[in-house]
């Protein structure tokens, strides 16, 4: 008598016309489809990269929906904006260095923002080799209509979560980013 079949496909060198990336019937799950039709995330459960992106998929939409659209704002350019009427007038270097962009990346926004009127560059009085990043009359105004959008829209978002649960989440999250403003290099590997 011979053996049963093995549902099992040996690790066998791939050659002509096994599909690229195989891998073997042992590796996959072979766990009865849920009835609610959702997926068993397996080892994606531990992953944080996943879960985040899960959520930067919901709140980029709801962004999206409140401010980005209505306002013609990009992400990069309303954290621009909100850290300047958070913080006056700033060394471009620190909205570099905060917002995790190279200096060639915050100067093509701050160049966009300009030619939009939103922003301008003045001399810095405390060091005259550097600049500072300004709002403008008419950045000010947008700022200040983003900023009422967004607090709307972080309620959508957050409806979910008690206060307790968003400060925490908040706090974990500026946690695994590293802390921008010491240089934090481990933020950036």
């Amino acid at each position: 008598m011979s053996a049963p079949m093995a549902s099992v496909r040996s690790a066998a060198p791939r050659g002509e016309g096994d599909p690229v990336g195989a891998i073997e019937a042992a590796d996959v799950a072979e766990t009865p489809p849920r009835s609610d039709g959702t997926l068993d995330f397996g080892p994606l459960r531990d992953v944080l990269g996943f879960h985040i992106t899960l959520a930067s998929i919901v709140t980029v939409a709801m962004f999206e929906r409140h401010v980005g659209q209505p306002f013609g704002l990009r992400k990069a350019e309303f954290s621009l904006l909100m850290l300047l009427l958070a913080n006056g007038a700033t060394p471009a270097k620190r909205l570099a260095r905060t917002l995790r962009l190279s200096a060639p990346n915050l100067t093509m926004l701050i160049d966009r923002m300009q030619a939009k009127h939103w922003l301008r560059r003045e001399r810095n009085p405390a060091d005259r080799r550097s600049q500072l990043v300004v709002l403008s009359t008419e950045g000010l105004a947008l700022a200040r209509r983003a900023q009422t959008a967004a607090k709307t829209m972080e309620r959508s978002v957050l409806r979910r979560l008690s206060p307790a649960e968003r400060a925490m989440l908040i706090e974990l999250l500026v946690k695994v980013a590293g802390d921008a403003a010491s240089g934090d290099a481990a933020a950036l590997e």
